[in-house]
């Protein structure tokens, strides 16, 4: 039976750049998924993803990001293709709350370029906005978005370029270690290699299982609507944004379609049992808070539905991410729990994976995001 030097146990965001990291290498790997790179029943779909630099989530998640653009940059210089796109941000919320404040804190740390802003002038400058007099905001110029499914194939086919197998459409059922290798169960068949990393995405709670994480899976809605008016198109005018309200956490997107605006709420989430067996039509209370949230802060676009996706959050207790070594084995790493903030992480995640599951340094402080906190 062929034997792998490593195996990637799920090809999304995290895993189709480990894949890559690895096999540009020259190691000899081999990706394995149920669904093929791309694809829209996982975490990593649905057009657009934020990415930004000044993290209000935590400071130490700062040097992780300055390397993940690099990768993200070099990534398009070698696909000739664009991925990553500069719109600017707009974070807005109560003065004193959980983003604003935390845009400021890890500006501050990082000596980081943010613009603060009374609400009166940001709504002139950004006049597709309607912002509360009491509403702080930070602008970030160089913050944007990524093509997220554009990213996962453009890591997943550089890959294969570089000597990589991919296997779809067959599901993993279990792994464990045996004669100083890790074998992988599947539907399709048993692999086996040196090394294992583990990247399930919502599949995490069942493969980690033994570890006893408290993993929950969120089903997620986006939603395009409307936007007739041509300021919502132009992201001079209308940048990306993330808004801090007493009905929820929402963010959004200047049109990428010249006809409908991107939008979600970020907090929240009905809870998943198994993610192969959901209700992906509309949940009516989350739809009516996001239009709650256009009639308040977006006045120029319209109720009306032009496209409805769901996606999945996988969620730590502390909404922070899982990368670490699997307890009591070199051989097996791991990332997950990313909660709905990861994708834009996921080039720099799989590299970082790659070197730990091959031996080599990267050189980044990621004490924080370790299984034992």
């Amino acid at each position: 039976m062929e034997t792998y030097d490593c195996i990637v146990a799920g090809v999304g965001g995290a895993g189709s750049a480990a894949l890559y990291h690895l096999a540009r290498r020259g190691l000899k790997v081999l990706g394995i998924d149920r669904f093929t790179p791309g694809h829209d029943r996982g975490s990593s779909h649905g057009d657009t993803r934020i990415i930004r630099m000044a993290y209000f989530e935590h400071p130490d998640y700062v040097p992780l990001l300055e390397r993940a653009h690099q990768l993200w940059d070099k990534l398009e210089d070698t696909r000739g293709e664009r991925l990553r796109f500069e719109t600017g941000l707009l974070q807005a919320g109560p003065a004193g709350g959980f983003i604003v404040d935390g845009v400021l804190r890890s500006a501050r740390e990082h000596n980081l370029e943010v613009e603060e802003l009374e609400a009166a002038s940001a709504q002139r400058r950004f006049s597709g906005f309607r912002l509360a007099d009491s509403m702080a905001t930070v602008y970030e110029k160089q913050a944007g978005y990524l093509l997220v499914e554009n990213c996962v194939k453009a890591h997943a086919a550089e890959a294969v370029a570089q000597g990589a197998r991919l296997e779809t459409g067959i599901s993993i059922t279990g792994w464990k270690e045996r004669d100083g290798e890790v074998v992988v169960t599947t539907d399709g068949g048993v692999f086996r290699a040196a090394k294992l990393i583990l990247t399930p995405g919502a599949w995490a709670p069942g493969l980690l299982d033994k570890l006893r994480i408290p993993l929950e899976v969120r089903q997620k809605h986006l939603y395009w609507f409307r936007c007739p008016e041509r300021r919502y198109r132009d992201s001079a005018g209308f940048p990306s944004f993330v808004f801090e309200t007493p009905e929820g956490f929402f963010y959004g997107f200047p049109s990428i379609d010249a006809e409908s605006i991107k939008i979600a709420m970020h907090s929240g989430g009905d809870k998943v049992e198994d993610p192969l067996n959901i209700d992906r039509g509309l949940n009516e209370e989350d739809l009516a808070a996001t239009r709650d949230f256009l009639a308040r802060h977006l006045p120029g676009v319209e109720h009306d539905i032009l496209r409805h996706e769901s996606c999945f959050y996988t969620c730590t207790p502390d909404e922070h991410f899982i990368l670490d070594r699997y307890p009591d084995s070199e051989k097996v790493v791991f990332a997950a729990g990313l909660s709905g903030h990861g994708f834009k992480f996921t080039s720099v995640l799989g590299d970082i994976l790659a070197c730990m599951s091959s031996g080599a340094e990267h050189g980044l402080s990621i004490d924080f995001l370790g299984a034992g906190r």
